[in-house]
């Protein structure tokens, strides 16, 4: 028995649901290409690290509700997306009720298992992000060690993984722990948004080391040309002493 894809809305939102009260995604209908939700919004704090015309290429794994393909698409137009959903049926939805563009030379939807997917060979990204859930929230083999080790093959010298590690709340820092030994300790847990999601970041190319004043400085750089504001999550960052000696190192 396929997974019944609901759509509601409440107070100018649209919210996409797997047959059960997950909200899977969301969209504002008044500010559609804007991130909803604070996970996703934190899905996208890679930009804080990198150069403007960071990222060239994205592979997205799990769709949704389109939140991060429509946000990247709009507002990062040198990028090229590459979204790996397993269910026919979210792309569909996708594209009639929460404004998913048809593919172009910059958008391209692969209908495949993204735990599979990503163990073909295939380019290297400059990022990567996993989204990917059941019904009943769990994220199966996208929460393995071989997937986070296959996530890190297909990076680029520039490279950054975003995972959502919603679901977890028992086992979120046993879903860490594996991407640490992936990434060789170089990542990065969010302090859980209010949701209950944690967002990790892993990177794999050259280190990274900002300082709090220059991460603030680019949000509001980041606030200013795309309307998505991340200050909320470095002060998360900072409070939670995740900053040590007021650095972010990746």
């Amino acid at each position: 028995m396929s997974t019944p894809i609901d759509i509601s809305e409440q107070a100018g939102v649209r919210y996409l649901h797997f047959g059960s009260e997950w909200i899977q995604g969301a969209m504002r209908l008044r500010n559609p290409n804007a991130l909803e939700l604070t996970y996703t919004r934190e899905m996208m704090a890679g930009l804080l690290l990198k150069p403007d015309h960071w990222p060239r290429n994205a592979l997205l794994i799990g769709l949704g509700a389109a939140s991060l393909t429509r946000f990247l698409y709009h507002h990062c137009p040198q990028t090229r997306l590459h979204v790996v959903e397993i269910e026919p049926r979210v792309v569909a939805a996708a594209r009639q009720f929460f404004h998913l563009p048809e593919d172009d030379r910059r958008l391209k939807i692969t209908i495949a298992d993204g735990a599979r997917h990503i163990f073909e060979p295939g380019p290297r990204y400059d990022c990567i992000l996993v989204d990917g859930y059941d019904r009943n929230a769990r994220a199966g083999a996208l929460d393995t060690e071989p997937f986070y080790l296959a996530v890190r093959s297909r990076l680029s010298e520039h490279g950054l993984m975003a995972v959502n590690l919603f679901g977890r709340s028992r086992g979120y820092k046993a879903s860490l722990e594996r991407i640490l030994r992936a990434f060789d300790d170089r990542a990065l847990a969010f302090p859980s948004c209010d949701s209950g999601n944690v967002i990790a970041l892993a990177s794999s190319g050259d280190p990274l080391s900002l300082s709090l004043a220059e991460i603030r400085e680019r949000a509001q750089a980041l606030k200013t040309r795309t309307g998505l504001d991340l200050l909320p999550t470095v002060t998360r960052l900072e409070q939670a002493g995740s900053l040590p000696g007021g650095r972010l190192l990746l």
